[in-house]
């Protein structure tokens, strides 16, 4: 990542009030220059920050639970050996600091607020478990192939609002390694969010409002229409999703106890009574009871002049409730907080954290994951054999590197070196402009 603070040229949205920078040239005069001089022998360009990654917050999950924070490395060897080393049950990552993680009692004394996170990426972390009032497959940490589809969802409409209403472009999906997701957005504009800019992202996403006791856990507010991003993600995909797949997978009307906790979202006590009559009086017809209870239950609630705004609104509410994103919004919020790294090892189920593409994320299969008894299967019966970065190409994580490396690594690399050259060259056209007085 980049350490300077350098502003997106995009003008779609401005970080810490400052107005992006004019677009200077990347063309490099001829002849000897200092500068160029330490970039062929140091190999790295003059306007990277050295301290950055040594600033960088790593956390490992020891044997027994042992937990080491603020741990910091000066170089990605530094990190490895360490790993290598300490063999941790997890790896996290945390933010990068305004000093190294590791000498912050050095800093203590001072007085002054020196050790603080000044870059983090945006993150979110979706776990299944949080679903349990509305999935009856499973429970907890349990994940099975009629629930993991609204994992699918979360990340359809999630990456779809972080890349159209926010204009982020590098986001990478990983699976967490047991019951959920984690979201990375790596651009250098909202790594350098503050924690109320995150928390403002956060909330924009946010529309389960009640808590584990409330019945009605959504209320969409907008009269007769819905924001434009809600109106989008159910048109586009929570409608479809709740009546094609979920209504029949997880048999929402399929006894009075589910039943009566969908009539106990709707505010009105005559239209449930009237609904409770109609689904007495079809018990036995032949069509699905999930499709027609639903059915009779939309068209009371949305047909009639006479129906408030609310009152209509109620059907939405009920696909909101069932299928939308819940986040875990304290994760969001804040800077400081850590979060496991893409291909960690879930230390429960020894799943790898591989990444998502989340143009085909409804192929993924959580169940299909490799696993790290299935990995050393492989390297025992000898199917890896060539040296190198290519070795792990042709292992069973074959797919998700090369995935990890050309849709999210190198246009990150290649954005984060653009970022660089950019903030490097508006600095030496400054330092310019003072002296040409």
């Amino acid at each position: 990542m980049v350490g300077e603070r350098v502003v997106d040229e995009r003008e779609d949205m401005e970080i810490d009030g400052v107005k992006a920078e004019k677009n200077y040239s990347n063309e490099i005069p001829d002849g000897f220059n200092s500068n160029l001089l330490k970039i062929y022998y140091d190999g790295k360009h003059p306007g990277c920050d050295h301290s950055y990654f040594g600033r960088r917050e790593f956390s490992f999950t020891l044997d027994n639970d042992i937990y080491l924070r603020f741990q910091s490395f000066n170089s990605s060897a530094e990190l490895e050996k360490a790993i290598k080393e300490k063999c941790p049950f997890k790896i996290d990552i945390g933010p990068v600091y305004s000093v190294d993680p590791a000498k912050r009692h050095a800093y203590s004394q001072s007085g002054d607020n020196v050790f603080t996170p000044v870059e983090r990426e945006l993150i979110f972390d979706i776990d299944i478990s949080d679903y349990d009032d509305v999935r009856y497959c499973c429970s907890g940490a349990d994940v099975c192939s009629e629930c993991w589809p609204l994992m699918t969802v979360a990340i359809k409409v999630i990456d779809t609002a972080l890349r159209d209403d926010f204009g982020f472009n590098h986001i990478l999906w990983v699976y967490s390694g047991r019951r959920g997701v984690h979201c990375w957005v790596c651009d250098g504009k909202a790594r350098r969010l503050r924690n109320e800019q995150r928390a403002a992202i956060a909330e924009y996403l946010h529309v389960h409002k009640g808590n584990e006791n409330s019945l009605k856990k959504v209320s969409l507010e907008g009269g007769f229409s819905l924001h434009p991003f809600l109106a989008r993600s159910y048109t586009d995909i929570l409608k479809d999703f709740f009546e094609g797949k979920h209504l029949a997978t997880q048999q929402l009307f399929s006894d009075e106890e589910r039943c009566e906790k969908i009539l106990g979202r709707i505010p009105d006590e005559s239209i449930t009574s009237e609904l409770r009559g109609k689904w007495q009086d079809n018990k036995r017809s032949r069509d699905d009871i999930n499709v027609a209870r639903w059915g009779h239950l939309k068209h009371l609630l949305q047909s009639g002049k006479q129906k408030s705004p609310g009152i209509r609104r109620c059907v939405e509410e009920v696909v909101f409730s069932f299928t939308y994103p819940r986040l875990d919004m304290e994760v969001s919020k804040h800077m400081n907080h850590l979060l496991k790294a893409p291909f960690c090892i879930h230390p429960k189920t020894g799943h790898v954290c591989v990444p998502i593409d989340p143009k085909h994320c409804e192929d993924f299969d959580p169940s299909a994951v490799p696993t790290l008894s299935k990995l050393l299967e492989e390297l025992n019966m000898g199917a890896l054999r060539s040296d190198g970065e290519d070795e792990l190409e042709n292992s069973l994580l074959g797919q998700s590197i090369k995935y990890f490396r050309s849709s999210f690594l190198q246009p990150l690399l290649k954005s984060c070196k653009e970022e660089i050259e950019s903030s490097y060259a508006a600095k030496l056209q400054q330092s310019n402009n003072s002296l040409s007085w």
